[in-house]
């Protein structure tokens, strides 16, 4: 797609994801490459600006990461951040040192509001620091713009080429005005216009999804989630009826969406197929207790129904997913850790039936996926529909997935998220929902002692859910929740809340 953009190279940072989204939200499209292939990458994609990241290594060490010197003769502004800045300083000349006091968290920082990167901010503002080297000496041609007790050089700036570099971390929220330090950088001195837009997105993937498919047949995953309902409307809109939907309903779904689910999509025009495989998924994951395995089993069963279905239809060229990139991110995107196997992305088995994947969020962030949900007409209430993972309550269950503990928990969590809508506090908590332990623990109901489950309630904030907060849920609605699960579910005699944010927890229990 033919737009402007920012390339993030990443040396390993654990901001890299947030600085693209930092860089989006002002309407600029971003990508983050590794340094390894930044050369590469800049010319097939010819960025209006580069930001260079931080990075766990130190500059002077043999082996750390470096660029292709190359890079800073193509007339193309830079940004450098931490690592991206005392590397800048070394390729160009100048001299990076450990440093003898360290520099974590907020920090009092002076600027120098005459340099681009600053206009209209304060002399004195607070940033985030996370650095033990530092750039000692100025390369030939820079000049400091901002300075603090223990950093003498917290930022710098070559304005004739357009080179700028802070020590801090301007993406972070602890940064005062860090975004309008990006801002600053992607709009005044790279030029932006800002033309990222999901109005945008949505015109120009519906033409690359005609081209690509023409007059062939595309068969979707449709969960009933926000991700998959989106990714259906949009095809939708691009093929007409050669797209079928399949909804496999795995048993594993929260209590009556089976049915809103085939509700919502039965009238819209839509070829909708409605599998019920519930007895197919729990035979599968009979006596299965690991995560990773409970996720790639209900991944690979997906697959294959898709494939049973398939052969029902005929001819099936391509399978439609909402995979985002949270997703791909999380599975392992390029030298990236996995944290855990998305269903739609690390769970795929070897060999599928179809010709090739179509996947048009692949690149959105949630928040995204939303916006361009409501741009291209989709009912409201499957826009924001309560986040749901594609193994379902498979991975909400602790332990060996059953019908009963899926039964309990069906009618806990909808308790749950009726109470939470109840109080309007279902638009500011971004997602909640909860998860039957393994645990069971001694009770009292009138003169009886129980042994029973343990459920616990998770809530969180986030925009991008690549991190996220736990949600200060009133005490009140928690108080209430508690007392009608355990007065109308059986077998759950406590209920604990989870305030754990991400990191160093992920939002869902497995």
């Amino acid at each position: 797609m033919d737009r402007e953009m920012i390339l993030v190279i990443d040396f390993g940072g654990q901001y890299n994801q947030l600085i693209t989204r930092r860089v989006r939200e002002k309407n600029v499209y971003c990508e983050v490459v590794p340094y390894t292939k930044a050369l590469e990458s800049i010319k097939k994609l010819k960025p209006i600006g580069l930001i260079f990241t931080g990075g766990p290594n130190s500059v002077y060490e043999e082996g750390s990461p470096e660029l292709p010197e190359e890079i800073y003769s193509l007339n193309i502004p830079i940004l450098g951040l931490c690592y991206g800045m005392q590397l800048m300083a070394k390729q160009l000349g100048g001299n990076v040192a450990s440093s003898d006091v360290r520099e974590f968290g907020k920090t009092k920082t002076n600027i120098d509001p005459s340099s681009p990167l600053f206009t209209d901010l304060a002399v004195e503002q607070i940033t985030w620091m996370s650095h033990v080297d530092f750039v000692k000496e100025l390369p030939k041609g820079f000049r400091t713009i901002a300075a603090t007790d223990s950093c003498p050089i917290a930022a710098m700036e070559d304005r004739e080429r357009k080179f700028y570099a802070m020590q801090y971390h301007p993406e972070v929220n602890h940064t005062e005005n860090g975004h309008d330090m990006i801002e600053n950088f992607v709009k005044d001195i790279c030029g932006a216009k800002g033309d990222w837009t999901m109005a945008n997105y949505a015109q120009e993937a519906i033409e690359t999804i005609k081209k690509t498919v023409g007059n062939k047949k595309v068969l979707l995953a449709l969960s009933g989630g926000v991700d998959s309902s989106v990714a259906a409307k949009l095809i939708s809109d691009a093929i007409g009826e050669n797209l079928t939907c399949i909804f496999v309903d795995h048993g594993l779904m929260r209590k009556n969406e089976g049915q809103e689910v085939e509700d919502a999509f039965k009238g819209s025009g839509m070829h909708f197929i409605h599998v019920k495989a519930e007895e197919r998924f729990l035979k599968r994951l009979e006596g299965v207790t690991d995560p990773e395995d409970k996720r790639k089993i209900i991944g690979e069963e997906f697959i294959r129904v898709f494939e049973d279905e398939g052969r029902k239809i005929g001819v099936v060229n391509f399978l439609a997913q909402g995979t985002i990139y949270p997703d791909v991110i999380e599975s392992g995107l390029g030298d990236a850790a996995v944290i855990k196997s998305h269903h739609n992305v690390g769970g795929l088995p070897s060999v599928v039936d179809f010709d090739d994947l179509i996947e048009p969020l692949r690149d959105l962030f949630k928040d995204e996926v939303r916006q361009l949900g409501l741009e291209i007409g989709l009912d409201e209430k499957l826009v924001w529909r309560q986040p749901f993972p594609g193994p379902g309550l498979g991975i909400r269950v602790m332990g060996e997935v059953t019908k009963e503990k899926l039964d309990i928990l069906r009618d806990a969590d909808a308790i749950f998220r009726e109470e939470v809508a109840n109080a309007g506090l279902d638009r500011d908590i971004n997602q909640y929902f909860a998860v039957l332990t393994n645990n069971r623990t001694v009770g009292v109901m009138g003169d009886f002692r129980t042994y029973d489950y343990t459920l616990a309630l998770r809530g969180v904030t986030t925009t991008d859910f690549m991190t996220a907060d736990w949600a200060r849920i009133p005490y009140e609605v928690l108080d209430k929740t508690a007392t009608r699960i355990v007065n109308e579910v059986d077998h759950i005699n406590r209920i604990v809340y989870d305030i754990t944010s991400k990191p160093p927890g992920t939002i869902e229990w497995e």
